[in-house]
C-alpha cells in the first residue's frame, strides 16, 4: 500500500476515531471510512437496481406463488 500525503480534515478523523474505539489509529480510521463509503455506494446500487428491475415481482401474483408450493 503507497504512503500518501494528503490533508485530513482534523475534527472529522478525531469523531471517527473516537467512535471506533480509543485504540483506532489514524489509519484504521481512513481505511475503516472509505470501506464504508464504497459499501455504502454499492448497497445504494443494489437497492437501485431492486428498484429498477423488480427481480422479485413475480412473487406478488398469486398464481405463482402456488405453483412454488407444489
Amino acid at each position: 500500500m503507497p504512503k500518501m500525503l494528503i490533508d485530513i480534515d482534523d475534527a472529522l478523523l478525531e469523531r471517527a476515531r473516537a467512535m471506533l474505539g480509543a485504540n483506532t489509529t489514524k489509519k484504521d480510521a481512513v481505511n475503516t471510512a472509505l470501506s464504508k463509503l464504497v459499501r455504502l455506494h454499492d448497497q445504494r446500487e443494489t437497492i437501485d437496481w431492486i428498484v429498477a428491475t423488480d427481480p422479485v415481482g413475480d412473487l406478488r401474483d398469486p398464481e405463482v406463488r402456488a405453483a412454488a408450493r407444489r
